[in-house]
């Protein structure tokens, strides 16, 4: 056999360390043995939404009744925003507040929301939407529910999963760290207010 019959086949050449460093360098691959540390990443809770759950959503609600509270709210269904009212200028607007439970809620994403249910009124009023709200946020501290608007009932239709989902995880702030964050752009203090001028026709 002639050389000419050779096929030489040429080695991988090394990186030219003139070059861009060889990319599958152990040191760049292996795994860091202070991984654990990296991984511990806080989640920072800037926005708590004030909402209904979603129609598809399965919720808990927390099981201490420290996070849970009444408050007098307005709420501006067009725009869908709850507003809480100071209780100085609840007598001055005892014809635009609702009394609500605003109960902290978290849904299989991990959103935490604050959801709010419908007291019975001063007078003893109480319609069985707003019931069946109540009963279904009392549930939810138990097991993980949907609720969905049933129009011809008049009240919402409560499904319970049948599987264990597990508990979720809660945050760690307080209910009322929690409201602040919630309501800061949402709190009426003074007679005033953007919104009173707008209900009362003056904005």
């Amino acid at each position: 056999m002639s050389k000419d019959d050779l096929h030489i086949v040429n080695p991988i050449p090394a990186p030219d360390s003139n070059r861009d460093p060889d990319p599958f360098s152990p040191d760049k691959l292996r795994l860091s043995q202070s991984f654990a540390d990296m991984a511990k990443v806080k989640k920072v809770l800037t926005v708590v939404p004030v909402r209904k759950p979603g129609q598809q959503d399965f919720v808990r609600v927390h099981p201490n009744p420290e996070y849970r509270e009444n408050f007098p709210l307005i709420e501006l269904k067009d725009d869908r925003e709850e507003y809480i009212v100071t209780k100085d200028l609840v007598p001055e607007l005892l014809n635009e507040i609702v009394n609500k439970t605003l109960y902290l809620s978290i849904n299989r994403q991990g959103t935490v929301f604050f959801w709010p249910v419908r007291l019975p009124t001063p007078d003893g009023k109480d319609l069985d939407w707003w019931r069946s709200g109540r009963d279904a946020a009392q549930r939810a501290t138990q097991t993980w529910v949907r609720v969905k608007a049933n129009m011809n009932l008049g009240a919402y239709d409560i499904y319970e999963a049948q599987s264990g989902l597990g508990d979720p995880e809660w945050p760690d702030l307080g209910y009322w760290d929690l409201i602040r964050l919630a309501f800061r752009d949402h709190l009426i203090t003074e007679i005033d207010h953007a919104v009173i001028k707008r209900l009362r026709g003056l904005a």
